[in-house]
């Protein structure tokens, strides 16, 4: 099920987005999902976040705000059936939080809609602060009383973040997806039935870059 405003004023479809991807879940390291493959235990729950560097959507900038779906995932992650709660930045104007819906509702067309498509049950669309510091699979996220995660790079012998390329969630040719592990993640989402936490789980960060032209 596609996200849905009960009014929608966007009259134009395109968008151009850049930025990261940034992904938080109860998977090991490395996380299959993020190869295409089955996640550990057949299920996933966990966290996808967009921070968005740079933004706009049907002429509304979008720039520094940053979406985050905190998703259950029954099996496969391509295979869909996701159950998702979708938080938008509290930063966002009425107008922004309007045209981030409806982009990655999948409403606009394009490769969000795409993504869109793999949503089974939205639950929920919450408006709330997101602090999102993280870069080059370092950093932290934070919602305030409903989520928390603090990750870090997998090092190699050089002592250099280990890093894939071309993963079956990679949108920028070339670019690294790094692999970390978040030393906590932690949701508190009860009252939908979404409460959990983890210590020493998967955590991925690659540069990210979605365009449509309406």
């Amino acid at each position: 099920m596609a996200m849905t405003l009960a009014e929608q004023t966007i009259t134009r479809s395109d968008y151009t987005l850049e930025g990261t991807l940034l992904e938080v879940c109860s998977c090991g390291v490395l996380c299959p999902c993020f190869v295409g493959e089955d996640p550990d235990g057949g299920e996933c729950v966990g966290l996808i976040a967009y921070h968005l560097d740079r933004g706009e959507i049907g002429g509304v900038d979008v720039t520094g705000l940053t979406v985050a779906n905190i998703v259950e995932i029954p099996g496969n992650a391509l295979a869909g059936g996701w159950r998702v709660v979708v938080v938008i930045d509290a930063d966002a104007s009425d107008e922004q939080h309007e045209a981030l819906v409806a982009a990655f509702g999948g409403q606009l067309g394009g490769g969000l809609a795409d993504l869109a498509g793999l949503v089974d049950e939205l639950v929920a669309i919450e408006w709330e602060p997101i602090s999102h510091a993280v870069e080059a699979g370092t950093g932290t996220i934070r919602i305030p009383g409903v989520l928390e995660a603090e990750i870090a790079p997998i090092t190699g012998a050089s002592g250099e973040p280990t890093t894939l390329q071309e993963t079956m969630f990679s949108t920028v040719p070339g670019a690294p997806a790094y692999v970390s592990k978040a030393s906590r993640f932690s949701v508190d989402l009860a009252a939908y039935g979404m409460s959990w936490s983890f210590e020493g789980h998967n955590a991925v960060q690659t540069p990210w870059r979605m365009e449509h032209a309406g």
